[in-house]
């Protein structure tokens, strides 16, 4: 029995989305990565077809639809074989945060282009000497009137380069306690006194554009802080949850497209005349590798649903984000292995999803982090 049980609705949007990515994407991500940036027009074709922000009101240019939508566009980007259009990021992760926390003005004033692509967003926590510590953020933002000044600098910062719009963590400097001096702010990448620096060079996900940025007296009214004065670290809080969940599906749906390409790979290929499926170790590899990817999709399906109840799931979603992106590294580890010499080759796909599943267990806070997170809800 299947624990998500998709309407047919849903399954539209999925052959819609299919077809969009075997036009629009693949035939370009070779290209892409070697770039190593995702063109901004691809982003406006998402939105304008309507891929990103699903959630978002129809009052503001979304389709006003559930949990399952952003389910079914980060299974489905995982089929492209990248991981630079980071699309999951822009409409399940920072647009939540305007959407949940921003006034009447900045939804109507940001929302729409976000849905339809014109803005693509990005979130600003990780610092060079913060990193997942957010009570060590050292950016900071001091209120002036009707003005808001930033000065800090921010690391590590997925669609930093392409991004119009960044959801900045800061900290009021006057108040000693770090956990109410935090507040977020919505930044126009055009405001004087914001720079990016570095595209960083990564050992994986090529062409997800990574970045520093920096604030210098970087001015903005402060009718652009998202929520109450002081509460940004409860936000960040509460939004992590879903944060960490989209990170165990992304997971899931890639270790599921591995286990696809290898089972096929050994059922083709034969060594003296004879499949490598036929081969006990490798027959006994593919079945660990299919019992470890069915693990984690029952995990994480449950976990979609519970989610989309509402249900408080901090716990879990902390336990899934860090065996989900264990689960496959070790998935992909194995299956490199059973390529033999064409693991050593740029056209094989296992090489691109070897390099790029590593860092899914630092980003999104470290898998370390998530445990301690468990343990201390856990009472440990």
């Amino acid at each position: 029995m299947e624990i998500i049980n998709y309407s047919q609705e849903h399954q539209q949007f999925r052959q819609r989305l299919q077809d969009f990515l075997q036009k629009q994407v693949i035939p370009y991500v070779d290209q892409w990565e070697e770039e190593k940036i995702i063109p901004k027009s691809v982003w406006r074709e998402m939105g304008q077809a309507g891929f990103l922000c699903m959630d978002v009101a129809p009052d503001y240019g979304g389709l006003g639809g559930d949990f399952l939508y952003s389910a079914i566009v980060a299974e489905e980007l995982t089929r492209t074989w990248h991981s630079g259009l980071a699309a999951s990021l822009h409409s399940d992760i920072v647009v939540p945060y305007i959407n949940s926390y921003g006034s009447a003005e900045t939804k109507k004033k940001y929302l729409p282009g976000c849905v339809a692509g014109d803005i693509v967003t990005a979130v600003a926590m990780t610092e060079p000497d913060a990193g997942s510590d957010l009570a060590g953020m050292q950016t900071a933002a001091v209120e002036e009137g009707d003005e808001v000044v930033i000065d800090g600098s921010k690391t590590f910062i997925s669609n930093g380069i392409n991004a119009d719009l960044v959801v900045v963590a800061a900290r009021d400097p006057a108040v000693e306690n770090p956990y109410n001096a935090i507040s977020l702010y919505v930044v126009e990448t055009k405001t004087p006194g914001f720079s990016r620096g570095r595209h960083l060079e990564k050992m994986g996900m090529w062409s997800q554009d990574t970045a520093e940025l920096f604030f210098s007296k970087c001015r903005i009214p402060v009718a652009n802080r998202l929520g109450a004065k002081g509460q940004g670290f409860l936000m960040l809080m509460e939004k992590l949850q879903q944060e960490r969940l989209v990170c165990a599906m992304g997971a899931v749906a890639v270790a599921e497209r591995v286990q696809e390409w290898i089972t096929d790979h050994c059922r083709k290929t034969a060594v003296n005349g004879k499949a490598l499926s036929k081969s006990q170790a490798t027959r006994f590899a593919l079945v660990e590798i299919a019992t470890d990817v069915k693990l984690g999709r029952t995990f994480v399906d449950k976990l979609i649903m519970d989610h989309r109840e509402k249900q408080n799931i901090i716990v879990e979603t902390s336990m899934a984000k860090y065996w989900t992106t264990e689960m496959l590294n070790r998935v992909v580890n194995r299956s490199l292995d059973l390529c033999g010499d064409l693991g050593m080759l740029e056209k094989c796909p296992i090489v691109r999803a070897w390099r790029d599943a590593k860092i899914m267990t630092i980003y999104a806070g470290t898998n370390e982090i998530m445990k301690n997170i468990a343990a201390k809800f856990m009472g440990f």
